[in-house]
């Protein structure tokens, strides 16, 4: 049996729950007519890459791309660009064109890139880089819009004009080293924190300390409560989903304020349940919320990294908030906070278990905002089928699309409100980095492109056009 054909077969069986029941009227709002074809664009064939001619991308017939920005090439405002492209969101630009915000998971005391005299941490190599470009992937200006970070995994994108970047560590001075065995105490601020990049000027330095040190992961933004939904992607231990509540809606302050409550989802009258484990298809849980006393914690005994970053997690967890394996991309879409929980789920048959905590190869997870249910939408049969998600981003039909973090090949994979999943992209092998990864995927603001990252050593990112109407993501 071919992969197609596999893919096509397990689908009824693989724990598949269609975007209706509970969240059936939320889901239909964001959508753009019905589903009148089949939603997978056809088998993939090697495109060379317009830049250069390299072949990068597998892709169905019709579909064109253009990489641009890889690490290493300057900045059109000063300094070079740094690695591990990740997560990113597309915002409207002037005369036609996409502004994109994008994050460099760059972790340890390495130093900072770009202008030193603005960094938050002069010691620190992460941060985030800002691009105006054509539909078409030509790069017409670019800069460091925020540096001196570490670990920018993903993050996401803020309806008045702003990219909240998340910083996927607890590092700093107080804290012992990572799994790197880097050395901590080269660090000058404490990380952990989520910061607001503005797009019309350089971000601020001010991490939102109330919104917690942890290892956060993406940020979603409900514009009818003003909470800011947000992942923890905790690879050796459970991780929670939380809600930053800020002392003013942000519509109204324009920005995001300190000083607001931290809270953490537990499921009613199931104190301490853990949804990491395999769930049945269709799942729901009514959710509550318990608070978080101590968000952002200065550690004066200089705990172990694994003490440390488990500190926000376990003072939720004592007042039952559920277990998550790695939670990761996070998205907002017509009430509904679809997030990713990559390793969430049972161990297939044929399957190794993954490293680190959670045994499966990935969940979906829908948080419906008026109704405080939570239902698992997907859960992966197999690696076969779904691999290890991680970034996601919702298209005009609300057709998901998930970047695999898999160990083999990595896909861009669509998943219908239909609980339909399909091949788009597989990205070809970059030698000399076997991690190398999708990661960033976002549709610019007219529809026409499809900008997506490689996460990896050799970080550069893609413009992605073509026949979209015939597939399931328009």
């Amino acid at each position: 049996m071919d992969r197609r054909k596999f893919l096509t077969a397990s689908a009824a069986s693989a724990g598949v729950a269609m975007f209706g029941g509970p969240f059936a009227g939320v889901a239909a709002a964001g959508e753009r007519g019905t589903l009148t074809h089949g939603a997978d664009y056809g088998p993939l064939g090697p495109v060379p890459d317009l830049r250069d001619g390299v072949v990068r991308l597998q892709l169905p017939a019709g579909f064109t791309y253009r990489s641009f920005n890889p690490v290493g090439e300057a900045f059109t405002e000063g300094g070079l660009t740094p690695g591990r492209h990740d997560g990113m969101a597309a915002f409207r630009g002037p005369k036609g064109s996409t502004i994109l915000v994008r994050n460099h998971e760059v972790n340890g005391p390495v130093g900072a890139f770009g202008d030193v005299s603005h960094a938050y941490d002069t010691a620190a190599g992460g941060g985030t880089a800002t691009l105006r470009v054509t539909r078409y992937g030509e790069l017409i200006k670019s800069a460091a819009s925020l540096n001196g970070t570490q670990m920018n995994c993903s993050g996401g994108p803020m309806p008045w004009g702003a990219w909240v970047t998340c910083e996927e560590t607890v590092n700093g001075p107080d804290v012992g080293n990572d799994f790197t065995g880097a050395d901590n105490t080269l660090l000058k601020q404490k990380h952990g924190y989520i910061f607001e990049v503005p797009l019309d000027r350089a971000a601020g330095r001010r991490p939102i300390r109330s919104a917690g040190r942890f290892a956060h992961e993406s940020a979603a933004f409900d514009p009818r409560t003003g909470a800011i939904y947000l992942t923890e992607d905790n690879f050796g231990f459970a991780s929670g989903f939380y809600r930053y509540l800020p002392p003013k809606n942000p519509l109204k302050a324009g920005r995001i304020l300190d000083g607001g409550k931290l809270q953490m989802l537990a499921v009613k009258n199931a104190p301490g349940k853990d949804l990491s484990v395999g769930l049945p298809a269709g799942a729901s849980f009514q959710a509550t919320w318990v608070t978080i006393d101590d968000p952002d914690p200065t550690f004066t005994t200089k705990p172990t990294n694994d003490e440390a970053i488990q500190y926000v997690g376990k003072q939720g967890r004592a007042k039952g908030a559920a277990l998550f394996s790695r939670l990761e991309g996070a998205v907002y879409d017509s009430g509904t906070i679809y997030f990713v929980s990559t390793q969430g789920g049972a161990t297939a048959a044929g399957d190794t278990p993954p490293s680190g905590f959670g045994k499966g190869r990935g969940q979906i997870f829908a948080y419906d905002t008026w109704s405080d249910r939570l239902r698992l939408v997907y859960e992966s049969p197999g690696s076969l089928v779904l691999d290890l998600p991680d970034n996601v981003t919702t298209s005009k039909r609300g057709t998901l699309v998930l970047c695999e973090d898999g160990g083999g090949d990595n896909y861009l994979r669509g998943l219908t409100r239909r609980g339909e999943i399909f091949d788009f992209s597989r990205l070809m092998p970059v030698s000399g980095d076997s991690g190398a990864e999708f990661a960033g995927s976002t549709f610019g603001p007219d529809g026409h492109t499809l900008f997506v990252n490689v996460q990896s050593s050799q970080g550069v990112s893609f413009a992605i056009w073509g026949p979209w109407h015939k597939g399931g993501f328009y």
